[in-house]
């Protein structure tokens, strides 16, 4: 009996890990576009001088695509995507920040803005929680088509075994360079005193791609949410 629980259980173990390693691996597509900017997943807020990106097309799209299946472009130097990744599950999320990083040059910047989860934990839920705070919190977490929430450490340490060299934490609207600044569009007025409602980030630089890390990530991951 204890062999075969034994066997089950590295059987089930294989199987989720083929089963992750095929949602991480985005489907890198044939023909690669030289793109200077991409705005990813900018729904009807298109930015002019940039190549915009999003599933649906909106006035001002010029691809319109999944890009869970990988991204036809290559060479590019900013990539932009607000209250983008939040729609993504973890192991999709790695697959869509590696091919960022596939996608930018060398000395290119990706600057991502998400919710913040440690916002919404203080915001959200109160020690004792009412009907409201529960439906609040939930609201913030599977709302909106969301799918996982990141706070800042979890955003970095998942940047970083991707393969990007550094990464920056950023104030709204604000960046060193000219060209990543007043891009954000959601409201920042819910911010606290303490904490900002969002997890702004500029990562750049390549690294070396950590597998050790993202396997002890994506397993941990696995676990939490297929026990």
């Amino acid at each position: 009996m204890r062999l075969r629980l034994g066997i089950r259980v590295r059987l089930i173990h294989a199987w989720r890990r083929a089963w992750r390693w095929s949602r991480q691996h985005s489907r890198r597509p044939f023909i690669q576009h030289a793109v200077e900017k991409l705005h990813i997943g900018c729904g009807p807020q298109a930015r002019s001088g940039w190549t915009n990106v999003d599933i649906e097309l909106n006035p001002g799209v010029d691809f319109v695509l999944d890009v869970r299946r990988g991204l036809p472009f290559r060479d590019a130097t900013y990539i932009y995507a607000e209250h983008f990744l939040e729609h993504l599950s973890y192991d999709e999320g790695i697959a869509f920040l590696s091919e960022f990083r596939r996608v930018l040059r060398a000395d290119g910047v990706l600057r991502l803005s998400t919710p913040n989860l440690e916002w919404v934990w203080l915001t959200q839920y109160r020690q004792n929680g009412t009907v409201a705070d529960c439906f609040a919190i939930n609201k913030a977490f599977r709302g909106w088509g969301h799918q996982f929430l990141y706070n800042y450490d979890a955003l970095t340490t998942t940047l970083r075994a991707v393969g990007f060299a550094d990464i920056q934490q950023c104030r709204y609207g604000e960046s060193a360079d000219p060209a990543l600044q007043n891009l954000e569009q959601h409201a920042a007025d819910t911010d606290t005193t303490s904490l900002p409602h969002v997890v702004i980030v500029e990562a750049r630089g390549v690294a070396d791609r950590d597998r050790a890390a993202l396997d002890d990530l994506l397993d941990d991951y696995d676990w939490a949410m297929h026990p």
